[in-house]
């Protein structure tokens, strides 16, 4: 009788101790980093849609810029990349020829002329190849929220402005016009309280906490920042996510954001041993490029 009483005990705190790292792991933003572009070409309506269909992808992480005819183009660089870049002519850009192809001096109807997903990408051996393009975030809300109905579930949004103080006027509209265009689509699709908008240029997260406080933001920094504390006292206000990058994370950084209820969400963390160390360290997400990882971390 006491060893079933022991055995049954034992059970209950391994099945506690199974529940939390659920429950944990459920409330862990799992993101795809532009859409898991170590898997698909980055920031496509398809490789949105296929990271749709990981395990344990929860939210799909994307960037921003603005075409000339002030349409959002889902894209990482403000340029056609070099990487990726198939002309309409079927050839490949130099890097020179690369950014002289700025998104912001091009109309729409110009760049979707562009293929971005034939190109094998020197950085991804593993990234599948098809023919798509750079799309607008209005056809790319349209065609996820139809696969998240499909599926019976929600889908998060992290989107990055892709602005800098020394692009203004050439390589992308001044913060306040950036935030207003990005503002007005999420709002018309509805997903304002799906949406968080994240950046490493400061103005266009000071504008959105200005006009628009509905809306939750994170604050990106790099290797290079000073410590929270600073960064966050020169954003002006606290921000719902601080996002750094992966290896600068630290116990004394999740203590500081977590006592002022700001969420830790590093990014690009690509081995399966770095983002259970991150989530044993008690980060609030990851940010990948191979969202398949995440598969493992929801069975923990």
């Amino acid at each position: 009788m006491i060893f079933k009483k022991i055995i049954l005990i034992t059970a209950g705190i391994l099945y506690s101790l199974f529940s939390y790292s659920q429950l944990v792991v459920s409330q862990l933003s799992l993101e795809a980093h532009r859409g898991g572009r170590g898997l698909f070409p980055e920031n496509t309506i398809e490789a949105m849609k296929l990271a749709m269909h990981l395990p344990g992808v929860n939210t799909l992480e994307m960037d921003l810029c603005i075409s000339k005819d002030k349409k959002i183009v889902v894209s990482h660089d403000v340029y056609f990349h070099q990487n990726i870049t198939t002309t309409p002519q079927g050839k490949y850009l130099s890097p020179e020829e690369a950014k002289a192809h700025l998104l912001y001096q091009m109309n729409y109807d110009s760049i979707r002329k562009y293929d971005v997903g034939l190109k094998p990408h020197p950085d991804f051996p593993k990234q599948q190849r098809f023919a798509t393009i750079k799309p607008l975030l209005t056809d790319l809300i349209d065609e996820t929220e139809k696969l998240a109905t499909k599926q019976g579930r929600e889908i998060y949004y992290n989107m990055e402005i892709k602005s800098g103080k020394s692009g203004d006027g050439k390589e992308n509209p001044f913060p306040e016009e950036f935030v207003d265009i990005v503002y007005k689509v999420l709002q018309e699709k509805g997903i304002v309280s799906k949406t968080v908008i994240q950046s490493f240029d400061r103005r266009p997260l000071q504008v959105l906490h200005r006009k628009y406080p509905d809306v939750k933001l994170s604050l990106l920094t790099g290797k290079s920042a000073i410590g929270p504390q600073q960064m966050i006292e020169k954003l002006g206000f606290n921000p719902a996510v601080y996002s750094p990058e992966y290896n600068t994370v630290s116990d004394e950084m999740i203590k500081y954001c977590h006592e002022r209820n700001i969420k830790v969400l590093p990014w690009t963390v690509n081995t399966k041993e770095e983002i259970m160390h991150l989530i044993n360290l008690g980060v609030d997400g990851i940010i990948s490029d191979y969202p398949d990882l995440f598969n493992d971390v929801s069975r923990k």
